[in-house]
């Protein structure tokens, strides 16, 4: 499987963060990857776990997410189409960097009294 942006080493990084940044950049797709770690998820379920993503959001952000190697989209020939999403073995590589970030997120929120559901 191409995994996008890693099989084309044509850019230029000067520190591993930037590589790390560049595949999970902007504010939905780690959350897009936190969800996933948790288990299998249908287009529907990530849209109500995201209410303030847009679809069009959504939608560029797992075909970015899926490109880069980092999670499969399985489609089920039902009706209407059934689509779900889950983490490649790549993807399941960057759980530790999804769980530290989710650590030191919830921490700083209890530091800043900002209240999580």
């Amino acid at each position: 499987m191409s995994t996008g942006r890693l099989a084309m080493p044509e850019k230029r990084y000067y520190c591993a963060v930037e590589v790390t940044v560049d595949l999970i950049d902007g504010k939905w797709k780690p959350v897009i990857l936190a969800h996933l770690k948790e288990g299998v998820r249908r287009y529907g379920e990530l849209r109500r776990l995201m209410p303030s993503t847009s679809e069009k959001m959504l939608v560029q952000q797992l075909r970015e997410l899926e490109t880069d190697g980092l999670i499969r989209r399985t489609v089920f020939d039902t009706v209407p189409p059934q689509v779900e999403y889950d983490l490649t073995e790549e993807g399941w590589s960057l759980v530790p960097v999804l769980t530290a970030l989710y650590e030191w997120g919830r921490k700083r929120a209890d530091r800043a009294g900002i209240t999580l559901p």
